[in-house]
């Protein structure tokens, strides 16, 4: 952002330390294979997940000696100002209200809020949202990439589009076919809700549009009569997707930038947390360590957090045993190694990375007759420790179905840089309160430091002025980005502790955090009251 790159030179490192340390600890623990050895100021992370720029094995974050110190005179000191903080927090959010009619709102969804912040340039998540519109329900989703944004941004483009067709009836496709074939305007399938920077390749749209027609066929050839199932429907657009990402890339482009734009996908890689919302039928799609999280008020006003996704990495015994399973015994102590698998990659479901589906064969074959960009990359060379049975990762993703209640309030979607920095609770709780207007006041927790009366009553100043501090923002997840970034040891937003991280210079935000996307999709209770009586309209 251009607020951001006039302010690069006025981080000092000996602010950056003080202010980011816990952060920086955060990081290190989570992200990293060990946490750095050196200080702040002599290191930068390498700008890709699962691989360092220069082709050497690495997690999501690398460490490498900077040559050219930051200046840390002590007479130089910047903060942002209020409004400069509002306008880097709000350069990306968007809000969709779902539309009434005859003055009511008929759905069970009222709307939502976007938002994004950037760590890595350029940011590497991507998010989507669209209404269906040949059948019923609303589509939403976060992509988080690694090694680049190129598989994130194919997926928020294309993702929604195969789910969409795997739910539509034969008798529709067979409409979009025959208008297809005859070259009649076709039936739109979504109405997207795009802020304008969420764009669409538009050189990529003819291949996008032939792959996806081919889907289409495939699925009239293979009729069997019935009505499609939501998850069978999720699970099969996953699958089939990625699967043509990796076609894709195999059969290359006579046009030399799509020829290696399928590439760059391809060899980049991604996770997806998608829900399809149809009534009161709530069903959460998920690859990877993207997380769905709902939040429920109960009957005293409180709230707490429902958690609709499982993250796919090493914290999930269920998702090692199940990759360990799917190959020899003799590879039980490689496939995951230092929480990783095959020792690199931090998420075991993931669109693209085909470095770690492809044979060693194919490969090489896709690389020696690829372009000269892609053989001068390193990463795209590197092949994986005892990469021996392959495929070692999938795009499956595991869908939970939720019937939504009254008491269910409204849905948190974030990619992981949210879930790092924020207890799911509290997640709950900040979007809660900022819904309602409603601030239910606990004691102050100190959490073991010692405080003086002084720094007591301060505290009580904080949480007044962060009963007030809920009206600067008119997007739910744009508050709760404001308090992920800038929340102190006492859980309230620091000014200056927010300045600061939103002021770090591209190659230093990243070692304190991750891009952040998240959307908060609010719902309709006393709609959702209606669906659930008897014969109230409930879903089929």
């Amino acid at each position: 952002m251009l607020v951001i790159s006039q302010l690069l030179t006025a981080a000092r490192a000996g602010q950056i330390r003080r202010i980011c340390s816990s952060a920086l600890q955060c990081r290190a623990r989570h992200r990293c294979l060990r946490p750095p050895q050196r200080p702040p100021h002599a290191v930068k992370p390498a700008p890709q997940k699962n691989s360092s720029a220069d082709g050497s094995p690495a997690g999501r974050c690398q460490w490498r000696i900077q040559s050219r110190p930051y200046r840390t005179s002590s007479e130089l000191r910047y903060n942002l100002t209020p409004p400069q903080v509002n306008s880097i927090l709000k350069a990306n959010e968007y809000s969709f209200k779902v539309p009434e009619f005859d003055g009511k709102n008929v759905s069970p969804v009222l709307g939502f809020d976007s938002n994004q912040l950037p760590a890595n340039a350029p940011i590497e998540d991507r998010r989507s949202a669209a209404t269906c519109l040949q059948t019923r329900g609303m589509l939403l989703g976060v992509f988080d990439g690694h090694a680049g944004c190129a598989c994130a941004q194919a997926l928020s483009e294309r993702l929604f589009y195969y789910i969409a067709v795997s739910l539509l009836p034969q008798e529709t496709l067979l409409e979009i076919e025959n208008a297809v074939e005859s070259g009649r305007a076709v039936l739109p399938i979504l109405q997207w809700h795009k802020h304008p920077n969420d764009y669409f390749s538009k050189e990529a749209s003819r291949l996008y549009f032939n792959s996806l027609r081919t889907y289409w066929q495939e699925l009239i050839d293979l009729n069997s009569g019935e009505t499609p199932d939501i998850k069978e429907a999720l699970i099969n657009a996953f699958k089939r997707l990625d699967n043509d990402l990796s076609l894709e890339a195999q059969v290359g482009d006579p046009n030399s930038f799509l020829n290696y734009w399928v590439l760059r996908v391809a060899f980049s890689g991604a996770t997806a947390c998608v829900a399809h919302i149809d009534g009161v039928d709530l069903h959460v799609a998920n690859t990877g360590d993207g997380r769905a999280v709902l939040g429920v008020q109960e009957e005293d006003g409180s709230w707490s957090a429902l958690t609709l996704s499982n993250d796919h990495n090493a914290q999930n015994e269920e998702e090692i045993r199940r990759v360990q399973s799917e190959h020899p015994k003799n590879e039980e102590k490689t496939v995951v190694k230092q929480d990783r698998l095959l020792g690199l990659l931090m998420p075991f479901r993931a669109f693209g990375d085909v470095k770690f589906k492809w044979s060693i064969e194919l490969q090489k074959r896709v690389l020696e007759s690829g372009p000269d960009q892609l053989n001068e990359n390193e990463h795209t060379k590197f092949i994986p420790p005892n990469y021996h049975t392959p495929p070692y990762l999938t795009a499956e993703p595991e869908v939970i179905h939720h019937r939504l209640r009254p008491q269910d309030r409204f849905l948190v979607l974030g990619t992981d840089g949210l879930w790092e920095t924020m207890h799911r609770q509290e997640v709950v709780r900040i979007v809660g309160e900022y819904l309602t207007g409603v601030h239910l006041q606990q004691p102050i927790t100190v959490g073991g430091y010692k405080v003086t009366l002084g720094q007591m009553q301060g505290l009580l100043m904080e949480r007044r002025a962060l009963v007030s501090s809920v009206f600067e923002d008119q997007n739910a997840a744009t508050h709760l980005i404001r308090h992920a970034v800038g929340n102190n040891e006492f859980g309230t937003v620091d000014h200056e502790r927010l300045s600061k991280m939103l002021s770090l210079p591209e190659e230093l935000a990243r070692m304190y955090r991750d891009d952040i996307t998240i959307i908060v999709v609010q719902f309709n209770s006393h709609v959702i009251s209606a669906h659930n009586k008897p014969g109230g309209g409930d879903s089929p």
